[in-house]
Order: C-alpha cells, then structure tokens, then sequence
C-alpha cells in the first residue's frame, strides 16, 4: 500500500542473467521456460555452426543454438557448469546453451539503457538494451533477433 506522501513506483523488470562467450547477458524471466543440465543433442546435417541440434523435451523437439557462438564470441567449451537456457519467443521454443546461470536481477525501466550505437545493424538487433550492475554491464538479449539471425530456422 502506497504511504500518503509516495509517488508510484517504477515498474520492476526480472531477469535471469548468465554467462556466454566469457560476457554477460540476460533474458527476462517471462521467457524462460526451464534451465536444464547440459545434455548430448542429436545433430543434424548441414546446420550452421551455431546450431548445435535438436533435443526432445518432453516431445517436443526444439532446436539448440550455441548463444556464444551465435553472437561470434567463439565456440562454447566443454564444462560441466554448461546449461541449456529453454526460452519461448513468438511461439517458438528453442534451447540456448550458455557456460552458467548467474542469478535473478530485478531492475527498473530506466535502469536499461539503450544499445549503443556500434554501426552494426546485428549487435543493435541482438541486444535490447544494457544494464549497469556494479562495475560490469549486462546485456540483455532479444530472443527473437536470435531466432531471425540467418540460419535460424535451419533447425
């Protein structure tokens, strides 16, 4: 309940942030289906190198993009903190494999600050936006510029 002499508060934003490519990202938690182990998935021929296969979840076969590689910060390496992010976007479910899962940040609106500028039509499509945490700046991802990046139907 709101004090007499209070304003409304600012809406609060929840993200699970993570690890890909030795960077920081973020997805909001409202498009997080689940965080599973990493697992073997079943590859398919002529994926792109970002397109790691496909995984039956609970019968649904959803596709597994390597987010790190996706984004051109290299491959992901082996490691048993490795995790399979599943996020849902416009009706499609996919799996993003990430090195870990940090934690859940809550953060107001005016705390995402826009994508900067970088002359690069990818990076501004990719990343919605960064939030400053500490001394580290957080990138939050746009699901749906991941799915639409070329190939990424290929699964």
């Amino acid at each position: 309940m709101l004090d007499a002499n209070e304003g409304p508060t600012e809406a609060q934003f929840e993200f699970i942030t993570f690890s890909a490519g030795n960077q920081s990202f973020c997805l909001e938690i409202m498009q997080i289906r689940e965080i599973r182990r990493w697992t073997p998935v079943t590859k398919l021929p002529h994926t792109p190198d970002d397109v790691l296969g496909v995984m039956n979840l609970r019968g649904a076969v959803i596709p597994i993009f390597d987010l790190s590689a996706r984004f051109g910060l290299g491959v992901t390496a082996d490691n048993e903190r490795n995790v399979v992010i599943v996020a849902a976007a416009g009706g499609t479910t996919i799996g993003l494999l990430v090195e870990s899962v940090s934690e859940i940040l809550s953060v107001a609106k005016s705390s995402i600050q826009e994508t900067p500028d970088m002359k690069s039509d990818a990076a501004r499509q990719a990343i919605l936006g960064v939030i400053s945490v500490g001394e580290s700046m957080v990138r939050v991802v746009n699901l749906d510029a991941v799915l639409d990046q070329e190939g990424g139907a290929a699964a």
